[in-house]
């Protein structure tokens, strides 16, 4: 049992990677983010893509691929997603919806619908050994250092830098932070660059550690919402612990049955609903 809650740790870094650019979209601009799974996905593949061009180092690769989805994002916001803003929920949904079917179709015209991974070298087949019996995977424990300390700086940037207190004001209430010289498009500018940073590299991990192909979206962005709606929407911390429950989760689902690991984590999932309906740890103003 410790052997499963282990792995399913390993496996919530994952997920918690998948979700905090969810969570600060959510967080800045109350803002839910329907393509998140198609941009990990298409994260994946930009990783796969660039690797070769830089000697298939994925690291590299990663130096390479992060600066430019923060330029994407930037734009995306500024160009696009700031015009949707307001009380009205729908309109985002929609344009980050059609945002989606657009990022699936284009992808597979131009990579077909092969599941298609990026090489990790010596990294994908090492281990740790943390017990007599206890082996866990180099990657895996790669991948949730990165998770824990994403989550820890982007609880940082929000406590203790000026941009911080500007994505807090902007939360808090737009109109009054701009009365006081906040340009709020540029501080959500910055917020979705950010996230679509985060979540190019939840997609060079997801290539790293098994395959993406242009129809997984729709299931990342579950795992995605889980994790957050879990933990609390627009908290760090609870998406870090949600994503680990809901790895957990699937694990002991796993360990029952192969086919109830996913199902395991959505009865979870429900009944955290039922029992909580804000998550484990809502986020509170101020």
């Amino acid at each position: 049992m410790t052997e499963t809650i282990v792995q399913g740790l390993l496996l919530g870094g994952l997920y918690c990677l998948f979700s905090l650019g969810l969570s600060l979209m959510f967080g800045v601009m109350r803002l839910t983010n329907i393509a998140q799974g198609d941009l990990i996905v298409a994260g994946g593949f930009a990783a796969i893509s660039i690797a070769p061009l830089v000697g298939g180092h994925f690291v590299v690769a990663g130096l390479v691929l992060l600066p430019l989805a923060f330029a994407v994002g930037y734009g995306l916001q500024r160009l696009v997603l700031n015009r949707t803003l307001g009380k009205d929920p729908l309109p985002s949904l929609v344009v980050t919806f059609g945002l989606s079917i657009v990022i699936q179709n284009l992808l597979l015209e131009v990579y077909s619908a092969s599941p298609r991974s990026l090489e990790a070298g010596a990294l994908s087949t090492g281990s740790i050994q943390l017990g007599e019996e206890l082996f866990v995977g180099t990657l895996p424990l790669l991948i949730l250092g990165v998770a824990l300390a994403a989550t820890l700086g982007l609880q940082l940037l929000f406590s203790l830098t000026p941009l911080g207190r500007a994505f807090r004001a902007v939360s808090d209430d737009r109109e009054v932070a701009e009365l006081m010289g906040v340009r709020s498009a540029n501080v959500y500018a910055i917020a979705t660059a950010l996230a679509t940073a985060l979540i190019a590299l939840a997609g060079l991990f997801q290539s790293l550690r098994t395959t993406v192909s242009p129809a997984d979206g729709p299931l990342l962005l579950l795992f995605a919402f889980e994790s957050v709606i879990i933990g609390g929407m627009g908290s760090f911390w609870g998406t870090f612990v949600g994503a680990m429950v809901l790895g957990v989760s699937q694990q002991v689902g796993f360990r029952f049955d192969p086919g109830w690991g996913v199902w395991f984590g959505h009865l979870v999932f429900l009944a955290v609903l039922i029992v909580r309906p804000n998550g484990l740890f809502p986020k509170t103003k101020g």
